[in-house]
């Protein structure tokens, strides 16, 4: 096997909940109790449904995957497949350049208490997920690529789904690769008006990256040279890149997550309209200029769909739909993307006012530091926001209340309050449970 695959596998086999420091384990819970409050809060969502509706006629005869806040048997790549497309939909998941890591997560979630995990190592799993993605995200550059984040999700799936089944390195290996070679994924997901396929391209890749690893686990064999040879990945897709060593630190906690339910580069501009808006009147705006990264620019400002999202999905990948509804609303939640919300006529001229344009100097800052600036002409002067290192970024993390608070809000419309707060503290504990299943019992539907 290529030295990229064996990095990953020997990683992935290895680790164990004690080689985990104790700030990388509390970590794995914060992005546990956001996850699953996004998993939650996203049940509803189409692509879920469709997942469910598919699976019902798909009941395993002996591994059952558990599908979230469902007491419903499924298969495994099924289950996968719902779990992330739950947690994706509300685009309020976690996030690092060029990704979202918790997107992996679908898989160990839905094998978790079939494979008969603890809590200690359904975090450990979790862990591999990161450390996998975040390292592949950061060296393959898919975005400016045109390829899509999928291909890393996939195989951080993979890898961790092997970790929580304790296969061996060498089956790993044949997982990795068989993910590799099969699913490079396009960009176009994210390109023009958005579809649904925005939020469930990411729960396929993960679904593919599961049952590469059942199918390594009974012996199915891939591609030695996935990455390093004939047309393998960097011929055909990354040019050579190399991964951060596993050895040198866990990144981990360097992943963010989202104060807001908008894109990762939105979070900004939400802080900046709400600054803008404690400075001007809106009646007296007369134009906004948003300077930004060329990654923002690139996502929610580049295009003339972004001007008139006619699809949720649009919407919350349109910097200048969050930025008005931001200033009009003064927030943003997850009602702000109800189709009579992002469809509003009268909206659309105060969109028509603001113009987004990448800036050379932010760009020198970003993705290490997260940068936006904002200019608008109003009464007859220009007001200047700049807003820098928004909340929910590594460099200015959400702290624990904030997280809890988040997941209440997700969660509680569907739990109750109750079940909501004895999920919540069972989460913040998992290490200490013997087994997953009052977990996942825990998120379950209150009855009506």
């Amino acid at each position: 096997m290529d030295a990229i695959i064996t990095e990953i596998a020997e990683f992935a086999a290895a680790l164990a909940f004690d080689d985990l420091p104790q700030a990388v384990v509390h970590e794995a819970k914060r992005h546990l109790v956001d996850s699953l409050g996004c998993a939650i809060g996203g049940a509803g969502c189409a692509a879920a449904a469709m997942g469910r509706r598919i699976a019902q006629d798909a009941v395993p005869a002996a591994r059952s995957g558990r599908i979230v806040g469902l007491d419903q048997p499924a298969t495994v790549e099924h289950a996968a497949f719902i779990n992330t497309a739950m947690t994706r939909y509300l685009d309020f998941n976690d996030t690092v350049y060029g990704g979202h890591p918790s997107d992996a997560l679908g898989g160990v979630l839905a094998l978790a208490e079939a494979a008969g995990a603890d809590g200690r190592r359904l975090l450990t799993s979790m862990v591999v997920a990161y450390e996998v993605a975040t390292r592949l995200i950061a060296a393959t550059r898919l975005r400016e690529r045109g390829w899509d984040q999928g291909f890393a999700i996939g195989i951080a799936a993979a890898s961790a789904v092997g970790n929580l089944l304790r296969l061996g390195a060498d089956a790993i290996a044949q997982a990795v690769a068989i993910t590799a070679v099969a699913n490079v994924p396009l960009r176009a997901t994210r390109a023009g008006e958005l579809s649904l396929w925005k939020g469930a391209a990411t729960a396929f890749a993960g679904r593919n990256g599961v049952f590469a690893a059942l199918l390594a686990a009974e012996g199915m064999t891939g591609p030695a040279a996935a990455f390093t040879g004939r047309h393998g990945v960097f011929e055909q897709v990354t040019g050579e890149f190399a991964l951060k060593p596993f050895a040198a630190e866990f990144l981990t906690p360097a992943v963010g997550l989202k104060y807001w339910p908008v894109e990762n580069s939105a979070q900004a501009g939400v802080w900046a309209a709400l600054k803008l808006r404690a400075m001007v009147p809106l009646d007296t705006i007369e134009t906004i200029d948003i300077a930004t990264s060329w990654a923002a620019w690139h996502e929610i400002g580049s295009e003339p769909a972004k001007w008139d999202p006619r699809t949720r999905e649009t919407a919350d990948h349109s910097l200048p739909y969050i930025f008005a509804r931001a200033l009009v609303d003064g927030g943003i939640t997850v009602a702000s993307f109800d189709q009579a919300a992002y469809l509003d006529p009268a909206l659309r001229p105060l969109m028509a006012k603001i113009r987004v344009h990448q800036d050379a100097t932010i760009d020198k800052l970003y993705p290490a530091s997260v940068v936006m600036r904002v200019n608008a002409a109003a009464g007859g002067r220009v007001h200047a926001v700049e807003i820098a290192e928004p909340r929910g970024y590594c460099q200015n993390p959400m702290d624990d209340a904030e997280i809890a608070a988040k997941f209440r809000t997700l969660a509680v419309p569907a739990l109750g309050p109750q079940r909501a707060e004895d999920a919540l503290a069972l989460l913040w504990s998992v290490e200490r449970e013997g087994d997953t299943s009052r977990l996942f019992f825990s998120l379950l539907a209150a009855p009506r």
